[in-house]
């Protein structure tokens, strides 16, 4: 292994013997360095900001912009609740709602619970039909087969389509 002062000494089998480089071409003590030498801008020629700075009235706006922090927050949240109204309007506005009848017939759609494993992906998607017998609340439809035997709990309309017989 070879030592060269001021480097790191890596082994020449293991690695670089000095830091990588960065985009600009300098490797990080020497960007480092030339960003401490480096002088800044507003030692040489002032910002209109920095020129029309002054202690006393700055503190002054502070004091006001936190007098008047309550009422941006009122004014804020007015915002918010008009914005969720609006948005609430526009879905309400599309959204059909569906309902079912007792005595409909319905298809009912497989999940990974009921679907019978030896199918595979190409098994059937919906199951049925099975006729509704009871509606409990809104969305909520309790089931039962074409034999009269009751599923055991209720199904959401969101598993459910209309079963249309053929003529």
């Amino acid at each position: 292994m070879r030592r060269v002062p001021g480097r790191r000494n890596y082994p020449t089998c293991c690695g670089p013997t000095e830091p990588r480089k960065n985009s600009n071409g300098r490797n990080p003590i020497q960007a480092y360095i030339w960003h401490l030498s480096a002088i800044p801008t507003e030692v040489g020629v002032t910002s209109i900001r920095r020129e029309a700075f002054h202690d006393k009235s700055n503190n002054q706006q502070l004091r006001v912009n936190l007098d008047c922090l309550d009422e941006v927050r009122d004014r804020a949240s007015d915002r918010i609740a008009e914005y969720q109204k609006k948005m609430t309007e526009y879905y309400n506005r599309r959204v059909r709602l569906r309902r079912l009848h007792v005595g409909d017939l319905v298809l009912r759609k497989v999940t990974t619970a009921t679907r019978n494993s030896t199918q595979g992906k190409l098994g059937p998607t919906w199951e049925g039909p099975y006729r509704v017998t009871h509606y409990s609340r809104q969305g909520s439809y309790h089931l039962e087969t074409l034999d009269g035997k009751a599923l055991p709990r209720p199904w959401n309309i969101e598993h459910l389509k209309k079963y249309h017989q053929k003529v």
